[in-house]
């Protein structure tokens, strides 16, 4: 008992970890090919390689729950990280709030789970939207745009909604956990699963066009997928994350009149 204790007076340390744990059990999930057929390693080997497609399968037809189920990993694996803060601010705030960790514990989690939740619903509406795009508009096996008109137009889709009103509010909520906890604060189990779906929200309005960008440079393309998690972590955690925000518009603006231009 005095061991247990000692642990759960430690809650910020133990939740770290805990959080930790799942982005790195998500990623190694999305390296091992996330059940599409293909590790994430040789999908990104043929994106930067492309005289080697000639030797890969064709078309990875897994089946949608397959695809949702890769697209929620890989939201988990991308967003966990710039979530931290706020669980582990709500955290040490339960602790000494409820003044119990095993009551800490499980509300964090429950937050966790809300903000979760809310990316699953967007993994959802992806993978639909994976499924539509497949195979006129969307390479089978490369999991790529294979139109120069539908990469300009979610380049440019994602730079303008960078500079959008609604951007700035939901990165604002983002980068702030002390001011969202106390402006959106709910007691209870109940109170931290909504207040993790709230928290999501506002993740997925900050996010979701930038996860849009995957359908341009490969669902499964692991430099693309780092590169967006740093753009996320900078943008939500970084002092000069507005300013981020604004030049990654500017660069995605500009990338798409290339990509119309080539």
């Amino acid at each position: 008992m005095i061991v247990v204790e000692s642990i759960l007076r430690r809650e910020r340390a133990v939740i770290a970890v805990g959080l930790a744990t799942v982005a790195a059990l998500a990623w190694a999930y999305l390296w091992q090919g996330a059940g599409m057929g293909m590790s994430a390693l040789e999908m990104t080997a043929l994106s930067l390689f492309p005289h080697l497609q000639a030797d890969a399968m064709g078309a990875m037809d897994a089946a949608w729950p397959v695809v949702i189920a890769m697209w929620w990993v890989m939201m988990i694996a991308m967003m966990t990280p710039s979530a931290a803060p706020l669980v582990l601010i709500y955290g040490v705030v339960l602790r000494r709030h409820a003044g119990t960790g095993r009551n800490a514990y499980l509300l964090s989690l429950l937050l966790l789970g809300g903000y979760l939740t809310v990316w699953l619903a967007f993994s959802i509406a992806a993978a639909t939207l994976q499924k539509a795009l497949q195979p006129d508009f969307l390479s089978e096996m490369m999991l790529w745009s294979r139109s120069a008109v539908l990469s300009a137009i979610v380049l440019a889709a994602a730079g303008l909604y960078q500079f959008s009103t609604l951007k700035r509010a939901c990165l604002t909520q983002c980068r702030n956990p002390v001011q969202f906890l106390t402006e959106h604060w709910r007691p209870g189990q109940l109170g931290s699963f909504m207040l993790g779906v709230r928290h999501g929200a506002f993740c997925v309005g900050c996010c979701w066009m930038l996860m849009g960008l995957l359908f341009v440079g490969g669902v499964m393309n692991l430099i693309w997928i780092a590169m967006l998690t740093l753009i996320v972590l900078v943008e939500k955690l970084s002092p000069v994350g507005g300013k981020i925000a604004n030049l990654s518009g500017g660069l995605l603006i500009a990338w798409a009149i290339a990509t119309l231009l080539v």
